[in-house]
């Protein structure tokens, strides 16, 4: 398969929280697939520092990934933060024709949101 076959690119968005031991110990590895995944991107979401773009969603355990490709959610959910399983997920989540995942109403809009922080000069 080709990246052609999996456009639009993946956004692969972890949930995390500042005060959170698991997620700080995450995030090296987060950074690391990001790198290891060059076609996709990652964004790093502090749940509370974020919440304009996350809203007041109640996350049941961190870190907790959102995939989406475009519009499209691909899955939702806590992740154990182990880049093995992490990278085995969201090789998972390549095929093109992926139904869609159930995900919290606060994010729906997150791919829309991000695009435009994505795209803009720092």
């Amino acid at each position: 398969m080709t990246d052609k076959d999996a456009s639009p690119e993946l956004l692969v968005a972890c949930l995390c929280a500042a005060w959170c031991k698991t997620c700080a110990e995450f995030r090296d590895t987060f950074d690391k697939l990001a790198k290891d995944n060059a076609s996709a991107r990652f964004v790093w979401l502090d749940v509370e520092d974020d919440s304009e773009l996350v809203g007041e969603i109640d996350i049941e355990n961190f870190p907790t990934l959102a995939v989406f490709r475009g519009d499209k959610p691909l899955f939702y959910g806590v992740t154990m933060p182990q880049e093995g399983v992490v990278a085995r997920t969201l090789a998972s989540l390549t095929r093109a024709d992926r139904d869609a995942a159930a995900i919290p109403e606060e994010l729906a809009g997150l791919p829309a949101a991000l695009s435009s922080r994505l795209n803009s000069p720092s």
